[in-house]
């Protein structure tokens, strides 16, 4: 087509040529002629921009088939990322050796491990459902289980079954069984033990400088012997800045009412109050406690330091009502090389919480004792750390064990291995 059009051109250009050439002079000839070859070059470059453009529309066969393969791969590497990003897992496994010093009685040692692992899935409309398993029995403050029997095979039960509704940025609501909700000074563990997980509904809101929190949990839920029990916990809170240091305090009140009640776990024909004082096989008081707990945080030389305290008195009961807690940390075993030590005393008299529920490990679990911890981690990596925790000159039962001229002496340590994932 190229070659036609300039053809004919030419042959115009030549039959035009002797008239044209007769009626204008040589220069302006030489101008004209020129012009046209300006006007072809023009004509050959475009021409040529069309062909490219027009190449690379088209594909070979091979190269097609190679790009719905990429395709292909892309979607569903997308889909893997979607489920990767609604559904989490996360874990950990703790080795541990014990050694306990009772006086009178013959001193203990053993190995024990507790392996947890948790997943939870984000649904449609802010929306998070998880359920999480543990080792150890059905012990409600404990999830260790002790290495021994001939290598028996180890319990493993639900530890957490829940839903988790995030009304709005800073609102949520959840139900079934899940994490304490309420705000504790670096984890204390005067009225919780860290392994217990409530069971009934929870609620909590936060902003920049205020929160709240909210469980309702029931001791009991079935009304077939007539011992179904619900509490509740109301706590509220502040943080906020005291110039390069960071403060949170908060208030709460919760009511346990227990009086009367025969106990919630363990042996009914060996009933264990952990603690606190009953009479004819069933509790003596309610459980009534205002609590108040603050943590003020700061850095010391690139290390993060913290003082904190606890306190709680339960206001059924006419003595042995209340119990706090003083500590001191410095540092954090958060990766290689990073270490963190803690030094707290405690004294929680018999009947100033739930013993069910609080601490399993200090002076023996319970209730009714008082002393010294001592604690200190090491970071092997992020994830992988050593720890040990001293419960030094613990002194178990004053109240219960007045018959015998008072508390006993309770020694622990333990020395743990852990890894997160």
């Amino acid at each position: 087509m190229k070659q036609l059009m300039s053809v004919a051109v030419a042959a115009v250009v030549v039959g035009i040529s002797g008239s044209v050439q007769a009626s204008v002079s040589d220069a302006e000839w030489e101008q004209f002629k020129s012009q046209f070859a300006d006007m072809a070059s023009r004509v050959q470059a475009l021409e040529a921009e069309n062909a490219a453009l027009k190449q690379q529309d088209t594909l070979p066969l091979e190269n097609l088939s190679q790009l719905q393969s990429d395709v292909a791969t892309l979607q569903s590497q997308n889909k893997a990322s979607s489920w990767s990003e609604q559904v989490k897992i996360k874990g950990d496994f703790r080795y541990r050796y014990e050694a306990i010093d009772v006086e009178d009685r013959d001193s203990r040692e053993r190995n024990r491990i507790r392996a947890r692992v948790a997943i939870a899935a984000q649904l449609p409309s802010d929306t998070e459902v998880g359920i999480g398993f543990a080792t150890g029995g059905d012990d409600p403050v404990s999830t260790n289980q002790t290495l021994g029997g001939g290598g028996s095979t180890k319990d493993v039960r639900l530890d957490k079954a829940y839903f988790k509704w995030n009304a709005t940025a800073g609102l949520y609501v959840q139900a079934g069984k899940f994490s304490n909700p309420l705000y504790k000074p670096q984890k204390s563990s005067l009225l919780w033990d860290g392994d217990w997980r409530p069971e009934g509904i929870g609620a909590g809101w936060a902003a920049e400088h205020l929160f709240a929190a909210f469980m309702g949990n029931w001791l009991e839920s079935d009304t077939k012997n007539r011992n179904d029990t619900f509490s509740y916990s109301l706590q509220g809170g502040t943080k906020f800045s005291l110039g390069e240091a960071k403060l949170t305090a908060a208030l709460a009140y919760h009511n346990f009412p227990t009086r009367g009640a025969t106990p919630f776990y363990g042996d009914d024909d060996d009933p264990d109050f952990f603690g606190n004082s009953s009479v004819a096989g069933v509790y003596l008081y309610d459980y009534e406690m205002l609590e108040v707990g603050a943590d003020l945080a700061m850095n010391v030389f690139d290390m993060p330091l913290s003082i904190y305290a606890n306190y709680v008195n339960n206001q059924d009961a006419d003595d042995y009502n209340s119990g706090w807690l003083a500590g001191i940390s410095l540092g954090k075993a958060s990766g290689k090389g990073t270490w963190g030590v803690g030094y707290q005393y405690r004294d929680l008299e018999a009947d100033a919480v739930l013993g069910l529920l609080s601490d399993s490990d200090f002076a023996g679990g319970g209730t009714d004792g008082k002393g010294h911890i001592l604690s200190g981690a090491y970071g092997i990596n992020k994830q992988w750390s050593l720890g040990l925790t001293w419960f030094l000159d613990n002194e178990a039962g004053e109240k219960n064990l007045a018959d015998r001229g008072g508390a006993i002496s309770y020694d622990r340590i333990m020395l743990d291995t852990k890894f997160k994932y």
